[in-house]
């Protein structure tokens, strides 16, 4: 899974202007692996074009690749979707590159474990009110657990994926991760879960590249998926729109309440609660003179709660599931510290500055400002303020706390 991006048609892609163009994208991906020449690299290929560029220049650079694919759903009928991540086509383009660059290459079927680890988790977490972010879970769960064991299994010195993503070795020998060199395509948001142990077996040969570059590379090596378009949308949601997809799963969802303003006034009513996210305007089909947003979804109860833009900015929020990549031996010494933080809710929105802090017995983020639309289930992705490439980790939003307006 990827970073959702604007459907668009993909330009005529030019191949890199020289030989020394093609040589240096080889050179930094040797270097993004810091491993002897002939170390066996598993690497992650989901049929797109990072994915096989990550393969091809680990195999020029000299390494003993073998391309891994995950079949994460059902193949047969995701052949019908454009854009779908490890669906069939992706898996057959996975296979003809591996066949192209002469290196081996095996298909695992995860569909069970993506199932339970992603797409009922996905669903479940509508039902809480909650707005998910599944490309999170599977990286945690199915591609940075599960596969891992896979590629050490396979006697690989390191696992390459081809993610947007930095590493980087520290003085004191441990690995950070940093942001891509491309701010439009940086995903250290999604991999904000990554443990120290998984950041150590991991490699991101791309991060020194722009997208338009590893297009480049893919042209020049005469890889037939140049040109190919990235994902789109959730890999699993094969008609774009979720709420299909949770409804079949979890019809309970369908059951209809009632939309109330945060005053207590009753405006209207619901088919069902997992229609709504925290932040929503359009599709409320209440008028009051008024705009107004969603800005609470209460699932006992079967409410959505609306109110004006200013009921939306939150003043901190606490977190679940953590992980920490920072200096301090844990996340609960830096907020017992009250460690400032530059905190990122959304992945296409700027960190903002914020402290960490117990609260409750409950790891908090604080913010400087109120942040708008802040949502139970997303997650949120902590940077260091002094190094505001850092990524130290982050976790999923439990709770949050309105700002007093």
């Amino acid at each position: 899974m990827t970073v959702v991006e604007p459907v668009c048609a993909i330009p005529d892609i030019a191949p890199l202007s020289s030989p020394a163009e093609l040589d240096a994208a080889v050179e930094s991906a040797r270097l993004a692996v810091g491993l002897p020449v002939g170390s066996r690299v598993v690497a992650a290929m989901s049929g797109g074009v990072d994915s096989t560029v990550v393969a091809a220049l680990l195999h020029k650079a000299g390494y003993d690749v073998v391309g891994v694919t995950l079949q994460l759903y059902d193949h047969g009928a995701a052949l019908k979707k454009k854009g779908a991540c490890c669906a069939g086509q992706d898996i057959h383009d996975a296979r003809l590159a591996a066949e192209m660059l002469g290196i081996p290459h095996y298909v695992l079927d995860y569909e069970s474990r993506f199932r339970d680890a992603v797409i009922d988790q996905f669903a479940d977490s509508y039902l809480k009110g909650q707005t998910p972010v599944p490309c999170i879970r599977c990286n945690q769960t199915v591609k940075f657990r599960d596969l891992l064991d896979v590629a050490r299994d396979l006697g690989a010195a390191a696992m390459a994926t081809g993610h947007y993503v930095g590493r980087a070795v520290a003085a004191d020998g441990r690995a950070q991760m940093r942001k891509a060199i491309d701010p439009s395509r940086d995903q250290s948001y999604f991999l904000f879960a990554t443990t120290r142990d998984q950041l150590d077996y991991l490699r991101f040969p791309l991060a020194g590249l722009e997208k338009p570059a590893v297009r480049g590379v893919a042209q020049s090596l005469g890889l037939r998926i140049a040109t190919k378009p990235d994902s789109q949308d959730i890999c699993f949601v094969p008609s774009g729109d979720y709420r299909t997809l949770i409804d079949r799963l979890r019809p309970q969802g369908r059951e209809a309440g009632e939309i109330v303003h945060m005053d207590g006034r009753v405006l209207g009513a619901h088919a069902g609660i997992t229609d709504y996210t925290i932040g929503q305007r359009r599709g409320l089909n209440i008028a009051v003179g008024e705009p107004l947003f969603v800005t609470k979804l209460d699932p006992d109860n079967r409410r959505v709660i609306v109110g004006p833009r200013e009921a939306l900015l939150t003043a901190s929020l606490t977190l679940d599931e953590t992980n920490w990549l920072g200096d301090e031996t844990s996340i609960e010494a830096a907020a017992e510290a009250g460690a400032p933080v530059l905190a990122r809710v959304r992945s296409t929105r700027p960190p903002s500055p914020a402290r960490l802090a117990i609260q409750d017995g409950a790891i908090s983020v604080v913010f400087a400002v109120g942040e708008e639309g802040v949502a139970p289930g997303q997650a949120c992705a902590l940077y260091d303020p002094a190094d505001p490439d850092r990524l130290l980790g982050g976790g999923f939003i439990a709770s949050t706390t309105a700002c007093v307006v």
